[in-house]
């Protein structure tokens, strides 16, 4: 739609450069347009911008803005582009951005006391990442409960809330006391996502599954098991490979545990990746984290018509059927059974000759549609 002075602004607020979760519903949004508003980003340079200047979207970086500018600066940031755009709505995306935002619409809330023609925006927030355990993401009980702390007082002043699926709502609910959360799926490119994947495909082997991981290199991915119990179906199918895509911390441990195994030559390390290409070459997503919101690789997979492997945690439920979940990783005490019960599903998954359907995926046009519905509701301008 062709915009011009009287078009709204929305503008979206993200703390990191980095191409990540975030970054991609940011670009997918920015795709497929939100319909009556201006689509305009405060962001540290990086990728993300990157991406979006490709795009035509309207970039604010002249003053430094996120984590690594600090609180002060971004405080300072996020007021001179509300003086600047006279947005309709500020949408922030991560806490630091939650937290930063929260605190300058409530000062101009103040300072509107004195100055009626102060604009104050209503205040929007997408949740992309909450588990079931403060732990999972935060070790330090302290830091927890201080986050948990701050999000409760935030989200008293954010107008709309979001999640990306109903298992974030509700842990919203549960840890900080949200109400009124808006459930948004994140829409994806679906026939975009086929076409790629399907360019990229390349012919299957009856006796060689090939699995694919795509996710850090972290402990709460449960990449460990995912090693062990491809070393059990390797047994049975000498010729079959595990691409492990993506770079962390584990990175060292993991290669040490798959040469103890004697699989180095069936187990690939190949950093990051193309994801689409990766799936190109790969029968089985497999994701064992511990906790997901709504999960892209997933998302992107089943589009893809992937066979998927995915522990039944948070949102994956809401993505992939029942014959493709997974009992959560910490769920038995015996850790060698459940590695031997991960193994019979890849097995299962493997000779199985039917791609098994999951939830309807949403496309971009209709998460923009349900983002712009929110801005719509409980204005508070």
């Amino acid at each position: 739609m062709a915009l011009n002075s009287s078009t709204p602004v929305a503008l979206w607020v993200v703390p990191v450069p980095e191409f990540g979760g975030v970054a991609r519903h940011v670009v997918d949004v920015a795709a497929a347009g939100l319909p009556g508003y201006e689509l305009v980003v405060l962001a540290p340079s990086g990728h993300l911008t990157d991406e979006l200047k490709k795009m035509g979207v309207r970039i604010l970086t002249e003053v430094p803005f996120g984590v690594d500018a600090g609180f002060k600066k971004s405080f300072d940031a996020l007021n001179i582009a509300i003086e600047s755009e006279k947005p309709a709505v500020v949408h922030a995306h991560l806490a630091y951005a939650d937290i930063v935002a929260a605190a300058v619409i409530t000062s101009r809330k103040i300072k509107r006391v004195k100055n009626k023609a102060l604009c104050v925006p209503a205040l929007a927030s997408t949740e992309h990442g909450i588990a079931d355990s403060g732990a999972v993401y935060n070790t330090n009980k302290l830091r927890a409960l201080a986050m948990k702390t701050l999000h409760n007082l935030r989200l008293r002043v954010t107008d709309h809330k979001i999640s990306v699926s109903a298992s974030t709502s509700e842990q919203m609910a549960k840890q900080w006391g949200a109400r009124e959360v808006e459930v948004v799926r994140n829409g994806i490119d679906v026939q975009g996502i086929q076409t790629a994947v399907a360019k990229m495909r390349t012919a299957s082997d009856t006796n060689a599954p090939r699995l694919l991981s795509l996710s850090r290199l972290a402990p709460e991915k449960g990449l460990d098991y995912l090693i062990d119990a491809f070393a059990l179906l390797a047994q049975k199918y000498p010729q079959a490979h595990l691409e492990v895509a993506g770079a962390g911390e584990l990175e060292a441990e993991l290669k040490m545990q798959v040469n103890n195994l004697s699989i180095a030559e069936a187990v690939s390390f190949p950093g990051f990746v193309n994801p689409l290409e990766a799936m190109g070459r790969a029968d089985i997503i497999v994701q064992l984290s511990m906790w997901e919101n709504l999960s892209y690789t997933l998302l992107d997979a089943k589009a893809a018509g992937l066979k998927v492997l995915a522990t039944d945690v948070g949102g994956n439920r809401e993505i992939v059927g029942e014959e493709e979940l997974a009992a959560p990783l910490e769920s038995h005490k015996d850790r060698q059974e459940q590695i031997r019960t991960l193994a019979r599903a890849l097995e299962k998954l493997w000779s199985s000759p039917q791609i098994l359907d999951g939830a309807p995926t949403y496309s971009r046009e209709q998460m923009n549609q349900a983002i712009v519905q929110v801005y719509g509701k409980r204005e508070k301008i």
